[in-house]
C-alpha cells in the first residue's frame, strides 16, 4: 500500500484536521504540570483487548502476546472484546491492561463526544504504538447486484451487517448510512458471524473496518462470489466533513488475492495501541522499543504489521502518549506534536 511513501501526506493532513477539530493544544506540552499519577508496578501478566474472531485485531493481539512473552518475559491473555469502544472502557475502568482502538472512537473519548461518550470522557487512556489502517469497505454477494452504496439505495437493501456494538465499523457504518440518506437496519455480529449469514445468504451486504486483508472476505469468498466496493466522490467528502477523523484511502488492487478488484476508493483510521495512564513507564518503554524493533514477529502474523513504523505515532494528534512511549520515540529522534504531551508528562 507503499504506506512509507505517504506517510509524511498522511501526517500533514491528520496535523491540520485536528488541529481545526480539537481547537488547538488542550491536553498539556512537554513541561508537564503538577499532576500526579501513581504508576503501577511493571506487570507480569497482562490482558490484551482485541475485537471479534475473524477480524484482524484477534490476530494482531496474538502477535502482540508471542511479543510480550518471548522478548519482555510477560505472560499474555488475548481476549475478545466489542472492539475500540470497548477496549477504551476496560482500559477507563482498568479491567484491561493494553487495547486496541481507532482515531474515531479515541478523539471522541477525550472529549467526551460522540454517540458512546457524550457527556462522559474517557480521558486515562493513553497511545503508546501505532498499527495500520482501518480501511471502511463493503462486501455483496455478486448475485444481489449491489457494487456501490447507491446500488444499496436503489435495491432497497434494507439490512446489512456492520461489524458488532463497540467495534469501529458498528459504531460508525450505522451513522454513516444515516447521513447518505440510506435506510439500512444494522447486523451486529462479529466478522466471523457475519461472514457464516453471508455464505449462507442471511445477509447480501456486510460492511466492515478492519486491517486489509480481512480474513472474513476471504473467508466468504472461497465459497461465494462476492463484489467489494467502498465510497468516494461526494458522499465521501460528506461523510469526512461530518467526522474529520476519517481520511480518505485507497485499497490497492490484488489486496484480495481470491477476488478480481480493481483499486477501491474509501475512507479509514488508524489503529494504536493504549495503556491506562497508570501503567509502569520502564514497562511501557520497553514493550514499545521492543514492539518496533521485531517488527518482523508482528509480520509473520499479519501483513498490515508493515505500516506499523515509528513515525506512524505522528498520525495521532487527539490521544495523549505516555510517557513511557514519548521516552521511546523522543530517543529516536521523533518531534512529537505537543498535543500528545499528557499533564502528567515531566520532561526530567
Amino acid at each position: 500500500m507503499n504506506f512509507k511513501r505517504t506517510l509524511l501526506a498522511s501526517v500533514a493532513s491528520v496535523g491540520l484536521i485536528f488541529s481545526a477539530a480539537c481547537g488547538g493544544n488542550e491536553t498539556g506540552g512537554s513541561g508537564g504540570d503538577d499532576t500526579e499519577v501513581q504508576y503501577q508496578d511493571a506487570p507480569s501478566t497482562v490482558v490484551i483487548g482485541t475485537a471479534s474472531q475473524g477480524g484482524v485485531y484477534y490476530i494482531y493481539g496474538g502477535g502482540l502476546g508471542q511479543l510480550l512473552e518471548s522478548k519482555l518475559n510477560v505472560t499474555a491473555n488475548v481476549e475478545v472484546t466489542g472492539g475500540p469502544v470497548d477496549n477504551i472502557r476496560l482500559i477507563q475502568n482498568g479491567d484491561q491492561d493494553l487495547g486496541m482502538i481507532t482515531t474515531g472512537p479515541g478523539y471522541e473519548a477525550m472529549n467526551g463526544v460522540g454517540t458512546e461518550f457524550d457527556g462522559n470522557k474517557h480521558d486515562d487512556i493513553r497511545v503508546i504504538f501505532p498499527m495500520y489502517n482501518t480501511p471502511f469497505h463493503w462486501w455483496a454477494l455478486e448475485s444481489s447486484g449491489v457494487g456501490s452504496l447507491q446500488d444499496m439505495i436503489d435495491k432497497g437493501i434494507n439490512r446489512a451487517g456492520v461489524g458488532p456494538m463497540g467495534g469501529t465499523s458498528g459504531t460508525y457504518l450505522p451513522q454513516i448510512h444515516e447521513l447518505l440518506g440510506m435506510d439500512v437496519t444494522p447486523v451486529f455480529a462479529g466478522a466471523g458471524d457475519m461472514a457464516s449469514q453471508q455464505q449462507d445468504g442471511q445477509l447480501d451486504v456486510i460492511g466492515f473496518a478492519a486491517g486489509l486483508p480481512i480474513p472474513a472476505v476471504q473467508e466468504v469468498a472461497a465459497l461465494r462470489d462476492v463484489t467489494l466496493f467502498g465510497i468516494d466522490g461526494e458522499q465521501r467528502d460528506k461523510v469526512i466533513e461530518e467526522f474529520p477523523f476519517f481520511t480518505p484511502f485507497t485499497i490497492e488492487a490484488g489486496t484480495y488475492e481470491n477476488i478480481e478488484h480493481g483499486d477501491i476508493e474509501t475512507i479509514a483510521q488508524f489503529n494504536f495501541g493504549i495503556v491506562h495512564k497508570t501503567m509502569n513507564i520502564d514497562f511501557v518503554y520497553e514493550l514499545v522499543k521492543a514492539y518496533h524493533e521485531n517488527n518482523d514477529l508482528l509480520l509473520t502474523t499479519h501483513s498490515s504489521a508493515e505500516e506499523a513504523v515509528p513515525e506512524a505515532i505522528l498520525l495521532n494528534e487527539a490521544v495523549p502518549l505516555h510517557p513511557g512511549a514519548i521516552k521511546y520515540y523522543e530517543e529516536i529522534g521523533i518531534e512529537l506534536p505537543e498535543s500528545v504531551y499528557p499533564p502528567e508528562y515531566k520532561n526530567d
